[in-house]
């Protein structure tokens, strides 16, 4: 089942106490070493509508079957979305496993100040809360 964190994790050291600094200079580097600079930046590349309006709404995409608002457009494919997945997760693979060597801000260093994501925090709160249930 998806929604239990430790099935085939048990063996698996957590960090349980990381400072709030600690944390969001690690979450800085792992982002900018990880997810900048991967296929992400080739998506970003190209030509970006304008918009009159400015939610987009009167921007349309031309195709040889009709038009499609620029709203339901898909801007990644599944394949390209598979190969952004694993390119990412092989990058955060060897950035966990070569931290000492790659926990290093360049850029992100002025980005800003990363803060919990209330879905994400909600989700490890249930489960830290589950996993004390069963003693683990």
């Amino acid at each position: 089942m998806m929604d239990e964190p430790f099935v085939g994790f048990e063996d698996t050291p957590v960090a349980e106490e990381i400072s709030d600094r600690a944390a969001r200079r690690i979450a800085l580097a792992l982002v900018e070493q990880c997810v900048r600079n991967t296929r992400l930046e080739d998506f970003h590349a190209g030509k970006v509508p304008e918009s009159l309006s400015g939610d987009y709404s009167d921007v349309k995409v031309v195709t040889p079957f009709g038009e499609i608002p620029w709203a339901e457009v898909s801007r990644i494919s599944d394949p390209e979305m598979k190969a952004l997945m694993v390119e990412v997760v092989n990058r955060v693979f060897t950035f966990l496993t070569r931290m000492e060597d790659l926990l290093t801000l360049q850029s992100a260093a002025r980005w800003d100040r990363p803060e919990h994501d209330p879905a994400l925090l909600e989700t490890a709160q249930r489960r830290a809360k589950a996993r004390a249930g069963k003693g683990i």
